[in-house]
């Protein structure tokens, strides 16, 4: 709630909209568009009615404003904040981002603000000198496309070499680890930048000519009934999915979300946490995990 509407998302869309009513070339298509570029795609559901019916009072009917001026905005002292206390993520500052300005800033809150509950404990080694050279080197390469040539050990503990050509890094919420994404080699494929024992820069490569793997998803259906705010939970826990959310009728949902194979277990536990405000229509098989685990719940309670 401290940024979705007023510093976020809502906030550039709403400066967008309001900059074109300013200059007299606002119409109700032009609307839609700025909204779905530069909010999510849900918000055409709300913020084009806020703003007609004045429960945002910055926008007439005929699609022109009260303001003069175009609006601004300038960074918060919430917002330096909360930045700083980004900062401290040690994960954040593997990526190593600049923060000038915020010196004198005391953070919002600190790492062990929080305590992860549906997170495995053996999460990278984020503070290991060895492993920040490690990722500051895949990371150049990535960024200058250039390939590389990895010892790393598989999960068995072997130890292998091989050349090959990184073209993405990714995170786990639920590992807590990075992994990076090569071809070019069947030994490679995915590394968990744990196991990296050593990493040297190669040659440049044309991404262009890359043949990447094609990932396999698959596509979970769900009915979402919106009590307790269970539609904007459901849009901040699922954000980094790709979704199209359809108005059924009054407070009711369907969204559809695409995910790959390997993210299943980690969705299975968000829908849950849902309970019944949510409904899994399809597909099949995440119906029948969902009772499966259901049912080992109610064994262990018994």
């Amino acid at each position: 709630m401290l940024f979705s509407e007023l510093y976020g998302g809502y906030f550039h869309a709403v400066a967008a909209v309001l900059k074109e009513a300013v200059a007299g070339t606002l119409t109700d298509q032009r609307m839609t568009e700025i909204i779905r570029g530069k909010a999510f795609a849900e918000s055409v559901l709300t913020i084009p009615a806020n703003l007609k019916n004045s429960t945002w009072p910055l926008l007439c009917k005929d699609n022109t404003t009260p303001l003069l001026n175009v609006p601004t905005m300038p960074l918060t002292t919430l917002q330096k904040r909360w930045m700083k206390a980004l900062l401290l993520d040690p994960r954040i500052a593997l990526f190593e981002p600049r923060a000038e300005g915020l010196e004198a800033v005391p953070p919002l809150f600190y790492p062990d603000t929080f305590v992860y509950f549906d997170q495995y404990n053996d999460g990278d080694p984020y503070e290991d000198a060895e492993y920040i050279d490690h990722f500051h080197t895949t990371l150049r390469a990535l960024r200058e496309h250039r390939k590389l040539k990895v010892w790393f050990r598989g999960h068995t503990g072997v130890r292998h070499s091989a050349e090959c050509f990184p073209y993405r890094m990714e995170y786990s919420e639920k590992d807590d680890k990075f992994r990076l994404l090569t071809v070019g080699n069947r030994r490679c494929g995915v590394i968990n930048m744990a196991r990296l024992d050593s990493c040297e820069l190669l040659e440049p490569y044309d991404p262009d000519l890359l043949h990447l793997p094609r990932r396999k998803t698959e596509a979970l259906v769900l009915l979402l009934r919106d009590e307790r705010n269970a539609l904007e939970r459901a849009l901040l826990h699922f954000s980094h999915f790709e979704k199209e959310t359809v108005r059924l009728e009054d407070r009711q949902y369907r969204i559809t979300l695409r995910y790959e194979r390997e993210d299943e277990t980690e969705l299975l536990i968000r829908v849950l946490s849902f309970g019944p405000m949510v409904q899994v229509i399809s597909p099949d098989r995440f119906i029948a995990l969902i009772r499966e685990r259901l049912n080992r719940q109610e064994s262990c309670e018994l």
